[in-house]
């Protein structure tokens, strides 16, 4: 089972799912404004925090098949699951294989687009660092996912996340790469998925192609999205404006497209 905390009595469950190289502290920013109609659930994700590692690749399908048996442990069928980066594509392939526990689906500074060639082919050159060389990955790859207009502003901030990822087990992170790499295209979920899908994204998102994902949204009405001034950690960058967003979005309705 993996590692998990529960905070909150409100009627509404949203999940948080983490992304690569984080845990479910990282959700500490956003907590106080999220609405007290929110019953949060924070999950460690395989190899991350204090969960185990499951396999050699740890593909988002597979993590995902361990985020359904917390669900199952808690008796919770109708939810709202919200990932970050990684944690968004673990979230894509629980909503493929699971879509009737969904109330809604958030993709936080994530994509349902698979790595390019280029992408992929960085990853795997990644392989040989994360194991022989953890902390320095960490500290080349970390101050880069914020928005370099505001590394001054954000500086404790990019401590805190460098913090988090030097206490990842690094073959934890290893088994997540490689099954990063095995993503696939994920839009047909979104093309299929009854439960509301909203999309928060950064305009400075050095990990995310945020122009081209937007663009090719499905024009559905379930669909909401917003671009942010930030890069690709809006749970440190805009906590308040993305639990705002959140409990908005969430619990009421707006506007098809608004952007900040």
């Amino acid at each position: 089972m993996l590692n998990f905390e529960r905070k909150g009595n409100g009627k509404e469950i949203l999940v948080l799912l983490h992304g690569f190289m984080e845990n479910l502290s990282i959700w500490s920013d956003m907590e106080p404004h999220l609405s007290e109609n929110f019953s949060l659930l924070k999950i460690d994700l395989p190899g991350h925090g204090q969960s185990d590692i499951i396999a050699e690749v740890q593909t988002m399908e597979l993590m995902a098949e361990e985020v359904k048996k917390v669900l199952n442990d808690q008796n919770l069928q109708k939810v709202h699951l919200l990932g970050h980066s990684m944690g968004g594509y673990i979230s894509l392939g629980f909503a493929e294989k699971y879509p009737e526990y969904l109330k809604s689906l958030t993709l936080f500074f994530s994509t349902y687009l698979p790595d390019d060639a280029e992408k992929k082919q960085q990853r795997i050159k990644s392989y040989r660092i994360i194991e022989d060389a953890f902390a320095h990955y960490a500290r080349a790859g970390v101050p880069n996912l914020f928005n370099p207009n505001e590394r001054d502003v954000l500086e404790g901030k990019i401590e805190t996340a460098l913090e988090v990822a030097l206490s990842t087990n690094n073959m934890g992170a290893l088994a997540s790469v490689k099954g990063m790499v095995e993503r696939t295209d994920k839009k047909h979920v979104l093309e299929s998925l009854d439960a509301k899908i909203l999309v928060l994204a950064g305009k400075h998102d050095n990990a995310v192609k945020t122009e081209t994902m937007i663009k090719n949204l499905p024009d559905r009405t379930n669909i909401k999205s917003y671009v942010l001034d930030c890069g690709h950690n809006g749970h440190w960058e805009k906590p308040t404006i993305c639990a705002e967003i959140i409990n908005t979005e969430l619990l009421h309705n707006l506007p098809k497209h608004l952007v900040f």
